[in-house]
């Protein structure tokens, strides 16, 4: 033996210690927040549904996940023999993701239960608990999910496609829609040349026969620059008709069984989301039919823009939920200093409150979705819906990523490597502030409620007064938001602040309905009586900090 060798072998050079166990938990009963705001929203009928998804999310499919934005998606524009395919080929790990959320209700259930009331807010918990394992696969499932007030404008469509789209059957073969049990749905919105401003989209549709209007056929001649989830088995897009733009569904096959002329040119390099496949594509004359009268394309497709905008809030809740649980589990069990990380002082303070974020964001979100499933019951919940759902997506959404970060940060250097889930949960974190309306459309569409539909306006307010009393900060933040909304000066300038400030005092009008004063007096003293700073960890001394953690994570 060298000297070299002996001097080795008497240094162990790579014991692991200090170091957190596997994460094993059930993500739906360690979710303290999420069981009562289902239960105060009028979901708690369906605690059995849910209680089966939750080990399914944190177990199986956290693994899935892993896999599904390791391998991402291919484009295959030709089969072997030369003839164009236009197909996207998924990874097995992403196929078991989609069974799984469509066989477990995440695009289905509400509809299936519509009449019972509180099944949107039981099917927001579903989607909530998807996202915490993979985000890739909620933009497919809720796209379909989101597409069937849309096609109810056009009975003869709804009849056909319906019963597929609201299946809890996964059927990923690239075979015409009327071979299948299950589909999902996409939608093409945006062009190079409009962004945002749809009405400005070029692709046109010129109709095929005589006929023309609602529930006719038509070709599609255009390019649409951002065609989301490309696999799907029909399409909600937008083009400009005879009558002005219109709505119309596409079909991936044509009713006679062929390949429709949709193009695929690209799949988008993007930040995040890897395990979905985005893209851009030409239209050749694509095959499809219109749905809704000729010329409100818009109002007929924002009634699935409006779902969708409510799933961006669900969506980034759940990634915020699953960052938070991953800083808590590691911070229990990993030791600085003498003392496990979780109880030291500034600590608890950071992970109290991300917690105490994240339960008012949950309440905004189950509270919008009750407002969802009771629009077609009742006047008031649609109209506050129509304004609440604006200003909880640009809240919401916008403070993801800088939770993210800031749950990174409890795990220091680990928190920035693959191994760990957080890395791909930060990449994801800015997507759904910018997907359906970036943060200025929606504020412009509060504004809009606002001014031009006094019945959202006089619902906002109704639910703010019906927390008066209970927080002198809240009843200050609620008078001063009177004050700006009536002060028309500059207003569009001013208005994120407002929109901002709107959200704060929704959520902390929830809170202190919900009943548990301490919860709802720290997130009134910090976020609207100003004892607080500008990032997190920075809440009082006095702030109940064990309690709020643990709601958020009560890991056995």
């Amino acid at each position: 033996m060298t000297e070299r060798n002996a001097i080795a072998a008497g240094f162990i050079t790579h014991e692991v210690t200090n170091q957190p166990p596997p994460l094993v938990y059930d993500a739906w009963k360690t979710d303290t927040v999420l069981r009562e705001a289902v239960a105060r929203e009028g979901g708690g009928w369906a605690e059995a549904e849910l209680a089966k998804y939750g080990p399914v999310v944190s177990g199986e499919m956290m693994q899935l996940a892993v896999l599904a934005n390791e391998n991402k998606p291919k484009f295959k524009p030709f089969d072997r023999y030369g003839h164009r395919r236009d197909e996207v080929e998924f990874h097995p790990a992403y196929h078991r993701l989609m069974e799984l959320g469509i066989s477990h209700g995440v695009p289905g259930f509400a509809w299936r239960n519509e009449e019972k009331p509180g099944a949107h807010v039981a099917r927001m918990a579903l989607f909530y608990l998807h996202n915490q394992a993979d985000q890739g696969t909620s933009c497919p499932l809720t796209m379909t999910y989101a597409s069937v007030p849309a096609l109810r404008h056009q009975p003869e469509l709804a009849r056909e496609w319906l019963p597929r789209i609201t299946s809890t059957t996964y059927d990923g073969r690239f075979i015409p829609a009327s071979q299948k049990a299950g589909v999902t749905v996409g939608m093409g919105m945006t062009e190079k040349q409009g962004g945002s401003d749809v009405c400005t989209n070029s692709t046109r549709a010129q109709r095929l026969g005589s006929a023309r209007g609602p529930g006719q056929p038509y070709a599609l001649v255009g390019h649409k620059w951002f065609f989301s989830a490309p696999m799907s088995d029909a399409f909600l897009v937008l083009a400009q008709a005879e009558g002005g733009l219109s709505c119309f569904l596409m079909p991936r096959f044509t009713p006679d069984g062929e390949l429709n002329a949709i193009r695929i040119q690209r799949l988008k390099d993007k930040l995040g989301d890897w395990s979905n496949a985005s893209s851009e594509v030409e239209l050749n004359g694509a095959f499809a039919w219109m749905v809704g009268e000729e010329g409100r394309g818009v109002p007929t497709i924002l009634e699935m823009v409006a779902m969708t905008r409510q799933d961006c809030m669900i969506g980034s809740s759940g990634q915020m939920r699953q960052a938070l649980v991953q800083a808590i589990h590691y911070t229990r069990h990993r030791t600085a200093f003498g003392k496990r990380l979780i109880e030291q002082p500034l600590m608890r303070n950071v992970l109290a409150d991300l917690a105490l974020e994240l339960e008012a964001h949950v309440a905004l979100t189950a509270r919008v979705s009750r407002a969802v499933d009771a629009s077609k019951r009742d006047a008031k919940e649609a109209a506050f819906g129509r304004i609440a759902t604006a200003v909880g997506k640009y809240w919401v959404c916008k403070r993801t990523p800088v939770f993210v970060n800031e749950a990174q940060e409890c795990l220091g250097g680990v928190g920035y490597v693959e191994e760990t889930n957080l890395a791909r949960l930060y990449r994801q974190a800015p997507l759904n502030s910018i997907w359906e309306g970036s943060g200025n459309i929606q504020c412009l569409d509060v504004l809009r409620a606002a001014s031009r539909e006094p019945a959202s306006r006089e619902a906002l307010f109704q639910e703010l007064l019906a927390a008066q009393g209970g927080h002198a900060a809240f009843d200050e933040a609620t008078a001063r938001l009177h004050k700006e909304l009536s002060n028309t000066d500059a207003l569009e300038t001013r208005s994120r602040f407002i929109v901002e400030g709107l959200a704060l005092a929704l959520q902390a009008s929830l809170l202190i309905r919900a009943g548990n004063t301490a919860v709802s007096d720290a997130f009134c003293e910090s976020r609207l009586g100003g004892a607080h700073g500008q990032t997190f960890g920075t809440l009082p001394a006095h702030a109940p900090m064990q309690a709020l953690i643990e709601r958020a994570f009560s890991e056995g």
